[in-house]
């Protein structure tokens, strides 16, 4: 085990697949004991059916996009774990599209899942947080805060919203010992990626296939990211290793953000 987070308590929100399920595979691999979560009962037990060989797991179900939801999420994996030592913000997307094709109900949603959603997992955590001798707070993002990409237009007016929460708290909490950080993942093999593909797919008369080709050939590195990859990133973070990054948001893209800093 190389991170030296054994033992840890944590929450991974949005963790039944995708980027949030290969996090919580890397975190127990190395030792941490994880609370998964999703909207539906049934697929998180599917998910702690490929996890419980890894290590200490459990499930609780609550949609991020409701506030008692969270509030309960939170305590119930306090309750499970004995306390949390960190907490892991990952959320399911948005709908795609382009402005003119959103509606107004469409923005309030994206709202509540990609703002409120990280603003109340916080509220509710920091008292368990500062019990924590090794408190940490880890937003999963979008290289979509960074730079927009076309077709997510909710993504990226919105996610950015997270990157001030983020900034505003590691100055805040940080006096208190509470790291928090963020992560920006750009094009990682999920459900995600492949709807867009198939969506961009029909839109140009192609197959899905030769549009995940061309993604992949648009990154530098040649190829797309596997969310296990994001999982090695988010355990160093809630690492000891990294006792001295807060306030950061760092890109796992393979080289697809053209901007500087």
């Amino acid at each position: 085990m190389a991170f030296g987070i054994q033992g840890l308590r944590v929450l991974v929100t949005a963790s039944t697949r995708g980027i949030g399920h290969g996090v919580a595979e890397v975190l127990l691999e190395e030792g941490a004991r994880v609370v998964i979560n999703g909207r539906n009962r049934e697929r998180i037990e599917e998910a702690l059916e490929g996890l419980r060989g890894r290590g200490e797991v459990y499930g609780v179900a609550a949609d991020l996009t409701r506030r008692d939801d969270v509030k309960r999420l939170v305590n119930n994996a306090a309750k499970l774990l004995g306390g949390l030592d960190a907490v892991v913000y990952v959320t399911g997307p948005p709908r795609p599209g382009v402005f003119e094709e959103l509606g107004l109900e469409d923005w309030d949603y994206a709202a509540r899942l990609l703002v409120m959603s990280a603003v109340w997992v916080a509220y509710y955590a920091l008292p368990y947080l500062r019990e924590s001798s090794r408190p940490s707070l880890v937003y999963v993002t979008s290289v979509a805060t960074k730079e927009p990409v076309e077709g997510l237009t909710l993504s990226n007016a919105l996610r950015i919203a997270v990157h001030g929460l983020v900034k505003t708290l590691s100055r805040e909490l940080g006096r208190h010992g509470i790291r928090v950080n963020a992560v920006m993942p750009g094009y990682i093999m999920t459900d995600r990626v492949r709807q867009l593909a198939e969506r961009r797919a029909r839109r140009e008369g192609r197959s899905p296939e030769e549009v995940l080709r061309d993604i992949a050939a648009s990154v530098p590195l040649g190829r797309i990211g596997e969310p296990r990859e994001v999982g090695y990133l988010v355990a160093f973070l809630l690492s000891p290793y990294a006792g001295y990054i807060n306030g950061a948001s760092i890109p796992v893209d393979g080289g697809l953000l053209h901007s500087v800093f």
